[in-house]
């Protein structure tokens, strides 16, 4: 685990540094604890929205790009269900004006109707042009909608529709900043070429005086059990079928996340994945074949996707997706294959710790989840796990009974 210490601020600011002196950088993350699951029907998108908002002018900055840019610096930011992560890279001789910018837009971001309404079209054509004119754009709008029933996973970050992103009011917009843009909702990570003391001296400086602001009362429903499979077919314009078979999962942290990951892994990532072997090298079906888990702090996602050869229906593919399940259900998970997918987990967390940025942005994610500590303890607990607990955990997994199937039809 790389070095860090971590201290709060009295208006319940969490602030973690981390010391890399062989660096001249420095990286100033920012998350806020509020993603698209904080959201509620018919204002659906607004964390998104929010996202974009953060990026215009407040009460001393008139272009946050600008004023960073002038101190060699580089930002940007991304939306989860779950998060919302705010990142610079500077110079570390130049991390005060990181804390100044930050520190603006959360105690006074000027949120003008006109930069409302500009970013209101700079969202709807984001939306127009990356889910609606963008082949397979809409999969997720589809499947989380048909996985989902009460839960706000039900939709996607960047919005339901485009009706509830045209029907956000100056109201709804000042609620929501007041509501999750606030100390107490955030937790900052300053990585680099810097001292502890320093950071301390700087985050009381700029952000101290910030009031805590109000908690979010928002209770976000459970999804309920699911009993029996689900399916829709989606026609669209599209070069091939394609098929998306997705299985409850825990949440992550909870028992089973981890074997989860595992078994998306093992079926379902790289070239030696069982799945790209089965349909796509030997498999007449498949032109392309996966499986990922969507990582959620909820309940989330095992999903199994591919692109169909042309001809093939997504019907007919999902029987042969569904055969090579049954084999992984029903064969010995060979020593050799688990230890090379632990071998690629251990390549990718030293890649990952290379990047200062990687290493901020985790100690930040795994602070949200409740420790820091929490990113190199589920290395370890993962690392540990044999055969015969993923074994347990793909029967319970994959049952039809919790599949939801998105059967997505090309029509010509």
């Amino acid at each position: 685990m790389f070095p860090y210490r971590r201290f709060f601020l009295n208006n319940g600011l969490q602030v973690i540094v981390h010391e890399d002196h062989s660096s001249k950088i420095a990286v100033f993350n920012l998350l806020y604890k509020v993603g698209s699951r904080f959201e509620t029907p018919g204002k659906t998108g607004l964390a998104h929205f929010f996202e974009h908002l953060m990026f215009g002018s407040s009460a001393n900055v008139p272009v946050f790009d600008r004023e960073l840019e002038r101190v060699g610096g580089s930002c940007n930011a991304f939306t989860s269900p779950d998060i919302t992560n705010y990142y610079m890279t500077l110079p570390a001789a130049n991390i005060e004006t990181a804390f100044w910018l930050e520190s603006d837009r959360m105690l006074q971001l000027t949120l003008s109707e006109k930069t409302i309404e500009t970013q209101r079209k700079v969202v709807m054509e984001e939306f127009k042009q990356r889910y609606l004119n963008q082949p397979y754009g809409d999969v997720w709008h589809h499947m989380r909608n048909m996985a989902y029933e009460k839960h706000p996973y039900r939709w996607p970050t960047i919005g339901q529709n485009l009706a509830d992103i045209e029907g956000y009011t100056r109201e709804d917009v000042w609620d929501f900043y007041q509501t999750h843009y606030h100390p107490a909702n955030a937790i900052l990570v300053v990585a680099g070429n810097v001292t502890v003391p320093q950071i301390e001296r700087l985050a009381e400086k700029w952000f101290g005086a910030i009031p805590s602001g109000r908690m979010s009362t928002t209770t976000i429903i459970a999804e309920p059990p699911q009993s029996a499979k689900r399916s829709i077919v989606h026609q669209a314009k599209v070069p091939t079928d394609a098929l998306y078979k997705a299985y409850k999962m825990p949440a992550k942290g909870e028992p089973g996340y981890l074997e989860a990951d595992l078994i998306s892994d093992l079926l379902g990532s790289g070239k030696s994945s069982l799945l790209e072997q089965r349909l796509v090298k030997k498999g007449k079906k498949f032109a392309s074949a996966g499986g990922y888990i969507t990582g959620s702090v909820d309940p989330g996602l095992l999903v199994f996707s591919g692109k169909m050869e042309s001809g093939i229906s997504a019907q007919e593919a999902e029987k042969a997706l569904d055969e090579v399940l049954v084999e992984f259900l029903t064969e010995e998970i060979s020593d050799r294959n688990l230890q090379k997918i632990k071998n690629q987990g251990e390549a990718m967390k030293t890649y990952e710790s290379i990047q200062l940025l990687n290493r901020a942005m985790n100690l930040a994610y795994f602070a949200h989840l409740g420790n820091p500590e929490l990113y190199w303890e589920e290395f370890i607990e993962k690392s540990k796990i044999e055969a015969p607990q993923i074994k347990t955990w793909t029967h319970e997994l994959l049952r039809e009974d919790q599949a939801s199937v998105l059967y997505y039809q090309s029509i010509n």
